[in-house]
């Protein structure tokens, strides 16, 4: 996607500078700062402290952190040490140990001397195909707007509500939950966006931010928000990404989108998940009992960041002295409020057999693992 009419990937790798290059996403939207990644303890830190975020960027962030460890020690005992590294950065997200795995597992078949080369290799490929499966959720949506669209009085726009950011910043390119948005508006489909604020770090900001530099119409809501506006019919359908989807279709998302689910569930509201195959786990059923959810620090909760009336970004402290804050940072959706999963194959139930369906190839090695 653009910024300031310039296209840029979230991450690239920078040929002269024989180095990764990153936007570093704390100063989003007010300020776009490009950041080199130059050790195994800056891309732990970039994950992390979320100077990278989103599950699809992370995986392809720590695909080049293991290019990193091959290039300065190819050895099994170094790839090994700079996974457990790695794994340890954000226990939620799915992607991340998918792309170590696959790593570590690539790069362990081959001669040590073929080690590095063809990890910064299977790096590329590793974000190129996550550019290409999201454009096609992005065209596997699309269908789904289109239908909604020739159902609509002439110049009234689809309304979508999303939650949190799965845009192209939270994904090496056109994003999950956005990609039919784009290709919608690229249709001259109309569209309204509802943005939800996503507290406690604001990502729905950067959403906006996305959005509105792509011409595409919105509004910035609070969190508490979307219910109230589906009561009034003013929602058409609700699309989010997902950080971790189990075998049977629970899907794992920034807080507060099981509470999206359940009132799109009450209003009958479709309620749909952007899905990439990776943040499939297929070793987990059930998403409430078995998938660990990341608790971040208290301050995100205690503080806002943002701009001052001077132009400074800085941090207030919106509660009292003292008083504790409790950050879980994911909640889980059970299959039975999702209507659908739209995936880089197709759309289908969020269910086990729907999942199945789509990736049989994917579901018959997790059976035979």
């Amino acid at each position: 996607m653009k910024v300031n009419g310039t296209h840029y990937r979230s991450l690239w790798w920078d040929e002269d500078k024989d180095a990764l290059q990153i936007i570093d996403q704390r100063w989003l939207p007010h300020e776009f700062r490009v950041q080199q990644v130059n050790t195994l303890q800056d891309f732990a830190d970039a994950i992390v402290e979320m100077r990278v975020r989103g599950a699809p960027l992370i995986g392809a962030t720590a695909a080049y952190g293991m290019a990193l460890a091959a290039g300065s020690d190819p050895s099994d005992e170094n790839l090994d040490k700079a996974w457990e590294y790695l794994d340890k950065t954000r226990p939620t997200a799915i992607n991340l140990r998918w792309a170590l795995n696959r790593c570590r597992a690539k790069l362990k078949a081959l001669p040590e001397g073929d080690r590095a080369a063809a990890a910064l290799q299977l790096a590329h490929e590793i974000s190129d195909e996550d550019v290409d499966i999201n454009y096609r959720i992005g065209q596997n949506g699309l269908e789904i707007i289109r239908r909604i669209a020739a159902g609509k009085p002439d110049g009234e726009p689809v309304r979508i509500l999303t939650h949190c950011n799965a845009g192209w910043i939270a994904t090496v390119d056109w994003g999950t939950a956005t990609s039919p948005m784009y290709q919608a508006h690229d249709e001259n489909i109309a569209i309204h966006v509802w943005v939800d604020e996503t507290r406690p770090r604001n990502q729905g900001a950067l959403t906006s931010w996305e959005l509105g530099s792509h011409g595409i119409a919105h509004t910035y809501i609070t969190d508490n928000a979307g219910g109230h506006l589906m009561q009034h019919g003013q929602v058409d359908l609700v699309i989010t990404g997902t950080d971790r989807t189990t075998r049977r279709g629970d899907v794992c998302n920034k807080i507060g989108t099981y509470l999206k689910a359940l009132a799109a569930k009450a209003n009958d509201v479709p309620f749909y998940v952007a899905l990439p195959s990776p943040t499939i786990d297929w070793t987990v059923e059930d998403g409430v009992a078995e998938i660990p959810i990341e608790e971040r620090l208290e301050r995100e909760v205690t503080h806002v960041q943002g701009l001052t009336e001077d132009g400074r970004i800085g941090q207030v402290q919106v509660t009292p002295h003292g008083t504790p804050g409790g950050n879980p940072a994911f909640d889980v959706t059970p299959n039975h409020l999702v209507t659908g999963l739209i995936t880089e194959r197709g759309v289908c139930e969020a269910s086990a057999d729907g999942l199945a369906g789509l990736f049989p190839d994917l579901a018959k090695v997790a059976r035979s693992a």
